[in-house]
């Protein structure tokens, strides 16, 4: 199975290694502590506790091993390579959305630290790959469930 690398910043990347190091120490630890409690209440086959732990110690182990990979298939941006001709993950984008008649700023980011409270968008949702390698005044249209919308570039920042 060939994998795709996962396009982080350097914070992307630092919080993507500090959650693992959680996981693999702290939750663990709680997890294993809960188990060995578990133990202690006797019969397995009626004992919920225990099940409820080993679900838990199954979900942070896939959860582990999903941040192991992205970890492993990591690029990192060099923000020195980034510019504001065209925009690239890493930059924020001004625009100008003509549907709702405001201005908005998206910031460009990979998958993975996708944050829509802050507008950090995906380079692979569908606005996002609208927006990468086009340049400022640039009028880009994206296509919506609801139908086409339509922005224009208005700045592009670092």
């Amino acid at each position: 199975m060939e994998e795709k690398e996962v396009l982080l910043t350097q914070e992307g990347f630092n919080n993507l290694e500090k959650e693992l190091e959680y996981l693999k120490t702290e939750k663990r630890g709680e997890i294993a502590e809960r188990i060995k409690i578990a133990l202690g209440f006797g019969d397995l086959s009626e004992n919920s506790e225990y099940d409820e732990a080993k679900n838990a110690q199954a979900e942070n182990e896939a959860k582990i091993a999903e941040l192991e990979n992205k970890v492993r298939y990591a690029k990192i941006i060099d923000e020195s390579e980034i510019d504001t001709k065209t925009v690239q993950v890493g930059n924020s984008v001004k625009v100008y959305d003509e549907e709702f008649d405001e201005e908005v700023v998206y910031t460009i980011v990979g998958s993975t630290e996708v944050n829509l409270v802050e507008n950090k968008i995906s380079n692979e949702s569908p606005l996002g790959k609208a927006l990468i390698g086009a340049k400022k005044g640039a009028v880009i249209e994206v296509e919506a469930p609801g139908g086409v919308s339509k922005y224009k570039i208005l700045s592009i920042k670092k």
